[in-house]
């Protein structure tokens, strides 16, 4: 590196959250728009305002940027999955909000870049499941939990008597879990959010969900 790098490096020390976050909201809207393996440092370096040595002082490799935009993501998406789930509503409304949610997300996302951005992990499990074994690792950890989060709602639905008696809570939550992923990558590819629309409805087949209950 070059002293004006150092010097950089030096600087940043001092305002680290400024200038690691400006590299991690970079990286996270590239990588959604274009995707993992197309990106370079310079890239996000420049696309976050930030000199090339800086990247280097908080992350050690290109890999390593992603997995914190990975976690960073998980983080602020679990809360939302959390208050969202285990509200006051009733099992299935907690589900419908959930999408309702995931929605309004693929929506704002295509308003503020007039693009559809699909689910970052399902983008980056296709581009890099068989390439990058940690990325992969991780990606598997996050759908377990978010898997975990929608079965307990499954589990009491078919409790109350919302759900079919006969259902695998575990099998079904994977199920919702996929249809979600499914539905982020046809919004994705098609450019269109309300791709997400028919998610409550084809949840209310997974679930088994009496005609009677369907109505509230």
């Amino acid at each position: 590196m070059t002293l004006d790098d150092w010097s950089c490096i030096f600087t940043a020390m001092g305002r680290t959250s400024d200038a690691q976050n400006k590299i991690l909201d970079a990286a996270k809207m590239l990588i959604e728009q274009r995707g993992y393996s197309a990106l370079g440092v310079a890239e996000i370096c420049s696309t976050a305002g930030v000199p090339k040595g800086s990247f280097y002082y908080f992350f050690e490799s290109k890999q390593a940027l992603a997995l914190t935009v990975i976690d960073d993501h998980w983080a602020a998406q679990r809360q939302q999955w959390v208050e969202l789930l285990s509200s006051d509503h009733d099992p299935l409304r907690r589900l419908r909000d959930l999408f309702e949610a995931t929605e309004n997300v693929q929506r704002t996302a295509q308003q503020k870049a007039g693009l559809v951005v699909g689910c970052l992990f399902g983008n980056l499990a296709l581009e890099l499941s068989n390439q990058a074994e940690e990325i992969r690792d991780r990606l598997q950890e996050i759908f377990a939990a978010q898997i975990d989060l929608i079965e307990r709602v499954v589990v009491e639905a078919k409790d109350l008597g919302l759900a079919g008696a006969s259902i695998d809570t575990r099998d079904t939550a994977r199920s919702i879990v996929a249809l979600m992923e499914g539905r982020a990558l046809f919004a994705k590819l098609l450019n269109d959010p309300a791709q997400l629309e028919a998610l409550w409805r084809n949840c209310l087949d997974l679930l088994q969900v009496p005609a009677q209950a369907r109505a509230n």
